[in-house]
């Protein structure tokens, strides 16, 4: 099962104690992936559609336990997808179904079109969460964690889109609106914020199952780094290694170390033996020991020495 199947798998099990959360999300599901059917006789029926077994089931227990109202299910395959549609056939069940959740225009009258949900199920924080919740179960995806962080909600207008994005946006949530084919599509990038839309939705076995993906995913890129790190380090260290090597060869074959003082004509000595020692490790087998930084002063001058001798090589 994909991590979005998880998710959706969790939160269909989550039904809310209260009536009005559970209006706010019933209000969602109808908004994201509802139709309202009329008829010539201009009688209605409401549909919603999903591929989402966990969600046609949230759907169906919500329906019976906020409106006592039982709905005709029925199931179609395309192409190996599972198409679950639940439908309120009864006019005046459709009718109530629409006036409880506020999808009904002010008036009484219906255009077919559920457009925009009613701030009235939105005012309190419980509601706003649930709603949230009906949206993801509804159009919602989450990327698999272990290759990218995208956490997407699809709306069919606009409208939803900015409605949405507005609502995320009071819980901080740095939500943006894309185009995709003819649907707008709300989406979250950052993985943090991902975690708290989990929170917010009351999904808090997958939110820590993302945590730690999160932890682990960051520790291995941190061990990256630093070995990245020490490699190019340690790659320094060697190819400095080879150019002062090569530079009192070239001492030793031009001039000798006899030319040198004491000091260097030991540096020199010692570097040829001991190529991939460090400055630490050749001062500490100097008599007496000297430091990083007088190592790397005698190396140095060595460098220059040899250098001087190409160039009077050269003219």
């Amino acid at each position: 099962m994909s991590f979005s199947g998880e998710i959706k798998e969790e939160l269909s099990t989550l039904v809310p104690a209260a009536h009005h959360c559970r209006l706010a999300e019933t209000a969602a599901i109808l908004l994201f992936c509802g139709k309202i059917i009329l008829t010539e006789t201009d009688s209605c029926c409401v549909k919603i559609q999903t591929e989402n077994l966990p969600v046609a089931r949230k759907y169906f227990t919500l329906l019976r336990k906020t409106f006592n109202m039982r709905a005709e299910v029925s199931v179609r395959k395309s192409r190996e997808i599972r198409y679950y549609s639940i439908v309120i056939r009864c006019d005046k069940d459709a009718r109530r179904l629409l006036a409880g959740t506020h999808l009904m225009n002010p008036d009484g009258h219906i255009d077919g079109d559920i457009r925009q949900i009613h701030n009235s199920l939105l005012k309190q924080n419980c509601c706003r969460r649930s709603f949230i919740r009906g949206a993801f179960l509804a159009a919602g995806s989450v990327s698999d964690p272990e290759k990218s962080y995208h956490f997407e909600i699809v709306c069919s207008t606009q409208e939803k889109a900015e409605e949405l994005q507005s609502l995320l946006t009071a819980y901080e949530i740095d939500a943006k609106i894309v185009m995709r084919k003819k649907h707008y599509v709300v989406y979250v990038k950052e993985g943090s914020q991902i975690v708290e839309l989990l929170g917010l939705t009351g999904a808090h076995v997958s939110l820590m199952q993302l945590e730690n993906i999160r932890i682990v995913k960051e520790m291995r890129n941190s061990v990256n780094r630093k070995v990245n790190c020490e490699t190019a380090n340690l790659n320094k260290t060697v190819s400095a290694a080879v150019r002062q090597v090569e530079d009192i060869r070239y001492i030793q074959r031009t001039i000798g170390f006899q030319e040198l003082n004491e000091g260097l004509a030991e540096m020199a000595v010692l570097r040829l033996e001991h190529p991939e020692a460090s400055l630490k490790e050749l001062g500490d087998l100097l008599t007496p020991p000297v430091g990083k930084s007088g190592v790397n002063h005698r190396l140095r001058k060595l460098s220059l020495i040899a250098e001087k001798l190409r160039e009077g090589k050269e003219e």
